[in-house]
């Protein structure tokens, strides 16, 4: 399927791997390819405030991670090298060449499986605030747990409500600093019943999912169209400790032999949720100490920067992919190579 995307038209099209149905969407061909990972919850729409402009540059593809969008819902099923071998399938069968793979969040951290276990694939990885470290346990569970928090609450209020957002989005919070006391940001009743009657009104007169609310600003239209189609199954793995099979941190990014660009988003530290965002600044640091092809760029931006700073996530790829060499890079030879498991 064609969908016009400013001036460039892109084709939404679907890659079997054996055993889950991808969904992705693939621009034309205007140099070296570049594949987006979404984050958790997200689908490949999230790009749309980016790809029109990397396309011009790039060969983008956009795919939805198995769970999410149109592709295949695995419940049960969901861990790192679960997901990597998916990605690896769609690089080696249907890119075919050393692509540029930039992911955010925990798109992030299967970027940087990718790079640690296929490298033969992959040119250089962009790291769009993934949560080095701080997404590890027991850290995530017990140190830094507001985001381990908010899965947790995904899955009980979207467990038995499949394809309706409301009632999570209406108990989830962010802890911010307003004059020098913290509060927590969140829903106000009167948006609550506003959302709650859109979705109503959604849902009785076109009877189908996802849920696509046009009358919502982007970032909010795109979140809950995203979570209407997303198994929350991917967050109890999380939750349950399922996820975290195949990738360890800092040995995957000692291993890795390609450049690296780290964007770190901002962040904050509440004294009993601990970490606000994705990484802090000593998580950047022990990520530059590992691995000394890092190129690392701190901004004053949220935690999904191609959405709330387009203009600079697509400079800041494009500054990134100039200095990449697509031939090859020069290797380690001492360094040790994790074998994941295969699971096909």
């Amino acid at each position: 399927m064609e969908i016009r995307i400013g001036r460039i038209v892109f084709t939404e099209q679907t890659c079997y791997t054996g055993e889950v149905m991808l969904n992705y969407v693939v621009g034309p061909n205007n140099g070296p390819p570049l594949l987006l990972l979404h984050a958790q919850t997200g689908s490949w729409e999230s790009y749309l405030k980016v790809l029109e402009p990397l396309a011009q540059r790039f060969h983008v593809y956009a795919v939805d991670i198995r769970g999410h969008g149109k592709s295949s819902r695995t419940p049960g099923h969901y861990d790192w090298n679960t997901i990597g071998y998916d990605l690896r399938f769609f690089l080696k069968k249907v890119i075919q060449q050393k692509t540029i793979i930039s992911g955010n969040s925990s798109g992030g951290l299967i970027a940087l499986w990718l790079a640690a276990f296929v490298p033969e694939l992959v040119a250089a990885i962009v790291l769009e605030d993934a949560p080095l470290f701080s997404a590890e346990m027991p850290r995530f569970r017990e140190r830094d747990k507001f985001v381990f928090k908010g899965l947790r609450n995904l899955v009980e209020t979207m467990e038995d409500k499949r394809g309706n957002p409301v009632e999570f989005i209406s108990t989830s919070f962010v802890p911010v600093m307003e004059r020098e006391q913290w509060t927590e940001k969140k829903l106000s009743p009167v948006a609550t019943l506003v959302l709650r009657l859109l979705v109503g009104t959604y849902r009785m007169f076109y009877r189908i999912d996802p849920i696509d609310l046009t009358v919502l600003p982007f970032a909010p239209r795109i979140m809950i169209k995203s979570l209407s189609m997303f198994d929350v199954d991917f967050a109890r793995a999380f939750v349950e400790e399922r996820i975290y099979e195949g990738l360890d941190h800092a040995e995957a990014l000692q291993i890795t032999e390609c450049p690296i660009l780290i964007l770190h988003g901002k962040w904050s530290r509440h004294p009993g949720f601990g970490l606000i965002g994705a990484m802090d600044d000593e998580d950047a640091a022990h990520a530059q100490r590992l691995n000394k092809r890092v190129v690392y760029k701190k901004l004053d931006v949220n935690h999904v920067i191609h959405v709330f700073k387009p203009e600079v996530f697509v400079n800041e790829v494009k500054k990134f992919a100039a200095t990449v060499d697509f031939d090859g890079h020069d290797s380690i030879s001492n360094q040790r190579v994790l074998e994941p498991v295969d699971v096909y």
